[in-house]
């Protein structure tokens, strides 16, 4: 008799591994099939990981060129080493991917290279070079991701025209970076090749950076990356994108039409990503998509096909790799027992620029369009003394709270460390708490998570240091 899996996941990426294995914790047997090589898909891989030590490294590359005097610290004949800087970022991901395997084989989970096609509710075929395998299964969760959306009249070549993928591993600093797209991906990756020394020029459709953030934050975030030499050119439509040689020549117009020129050596297109559901053959086992190309799944992440779920970037909601990991563990817990959790509103976004932009729960655009009465306190990093102490001092914390509730409905923090700093939001809105929840819990001195509180404080008009 041929072995049945209780589960058989599509994609290895945050949201499939992490799945994967809460199901085999759960007592599931279960294969994990992943058509490339590493496991850890885009985040891992080419995404979130290797951005970061790149975010990383240049950030002290530039500290140790124009920040460190400010310390007392004098250093002469500062050069970047671009190959070991990429040496990092590779082993980082390699170590971490391996990590992934590592774990797969502590669960007992089975890992299965190949491109995963469904064929029935309960079957799953793996195709790998010209051989094909089918495993039989209780259930299929779809955990594909997401790939990039293309533009008309740009051809990438991850050359001289790339997506996030090539801007990871250009030979050497551009002379001139142009990036289409003033979103997460566009201002994390321009900022690595600015520090390094590249010119950077930001083409962005609408008149505002970071679509969908909390404007005033927004704003702050262009004025200060602005200042440390991005260029944003707003209200901008790209018609097309040549390459000439060695550059790269985009044609772009303004909303009256006005079209101009900008010539650069690389090209890099970062105007978001869409669901990848690519040969999954869902058409023939009749799984619904929506308008935009999403899976759709009901409350428990299940599709209109019984025993076929779905999660991450698949499905609506953010495309965040820990949305998709809160979202593989939900899935996984409540094929085995029935219950599974997860709060939207509690689910953090954060840019690694520097300073970093970090946001949790609603905007105050968003509380205007619902007609939610709310106060807002606010507390800048330069009245806090660990913020001046590391000569970080850019930035303010944002606490949006009910009117009449005080329970806290969102936060917006531009500073340094404010990906961290977030996490004490999202935790107070997961249990519903109050800015006075907050603001009445003790936070060590000198720190930066002060500025928490002071926020917090200042929702009542009671902030001490400011």
């Amino acid at each position: 008799m041929t072995d049945i899996y209780d589960l058989v996941v599509i994609g290895a990426g945050p949201g499939g591994y992490v799945a994967a294995i809460r199901a085999a914790q759960l007592g599931m047997r279960v294969a994990c099939v992943e058509s490339e090589k590493a496991l850890g898909g885009t985040c891992l891989r080419v995404g979130c990981i290797p951005s970061k030590a790149l975010l990383e490294s240049s950030h002290r590359f530039h500290d140790a060129k124009h920040g460190f005097s400010g310390h007392g610290i004098k250093v002469s004949g500062v050069e970047l080493d671009l190959p070991t800087m990429m040496s990092h970022k590779d082993t980082t991901v390699k170590g971490l991917t391996e990590g992934v395997a590592f774990l797969f084989r502590k669960n007992k989970v089975d890992r299965v290279n190949g491109f995963g096609r469904i064929t029935s509710p309960t079957t799953v075929a793996v195709r790998a070079d010209d051989n094909e395998r089918t495993l039989q299964t209780r259930r299929i969760l779809i955990a594909t991701g997401s790939t990039p959306v293309s533009l008309k009249g740009v051809t990438v070549d991850e050359n001289r025209i790339v997506t996030s993928t090539g801007a990871l591993s250009f030979p050497e600093v551009p002379r001139h970076l142009i990036v289409i797209g003033a979103g997460v991906i566009g201002l994390e990756l321009g900022s690595v090749w600015s520090r390094l020394g590249a010119k950077v020029t930001v083409l962005e459709y609408m008149d505002r950076i970071l679509a969908g953030m909390d404007a005033e934050v927004a704003n702050a975030a262009q004025k200060l990356l602005a200042a440390q030499g991005l260029e944003f050119q707003l209200g901008r439509r790209v018609q097309g994108a040549t390459v000439q040689g060695n550059e790269v020549v985009v044609e772009h117009a303004n909303a009256a039409g006005e079209v101009t020129t900008t010539r650069g050596d690389r090209l890099l297109v970062s105007t978001g990503r869409r669901p990848f559901t690519d040969g999954l053959g869902l058409d023939a086992v009749g799984v619904k998509l929506d308008g935009r190309g999403r899976v759709e799944v009901d409350g428990q992440f299940q599709t209109n096909v019984k025993g076929v779920f779905a999660i991450g970037d698949v499905i609506r909601g953010p495309m965040l790799a820990h949305k998709a990991e809160d979202e593989g563990v939900a899935a996984a817990e409540i094929m085995a027992t029935g219950h599974g959790h997860v709060n939207y509103a509690a689910i953090p976004a954060v840019v690694y620029t520097f300073p970093e932009v970090a946001s949790v729960g609603k905007t105050e655009e968003e509380l205007n369009a619902e007609g939610v009465p709310y106060k807002k306190g606010s507390f800048p990093f330069k009245a806090n003394g660990r913020a001046k102490a590391q000569r970080a001092t850019e930035g303010f914390t944002k606490i949006l709270v009910h009117e009449k509730t005080d329970r806290i409905l969102g936060a917006h923090i531009i500073g340094p460390q404010a990906g961290d700093l977030i996490q004490e939001i999202a935790l107070a809105i997961e249990f519903e708490g109050s800015s006075e929840d907050v603001a009445r819990t003790s936070h060590a001195h000198p720190s930066l998570s002060e500025v928490v509180r002071e926020a917090a404080l200042a929702t009542q008009g009671r902030a001490i240091h400011n």
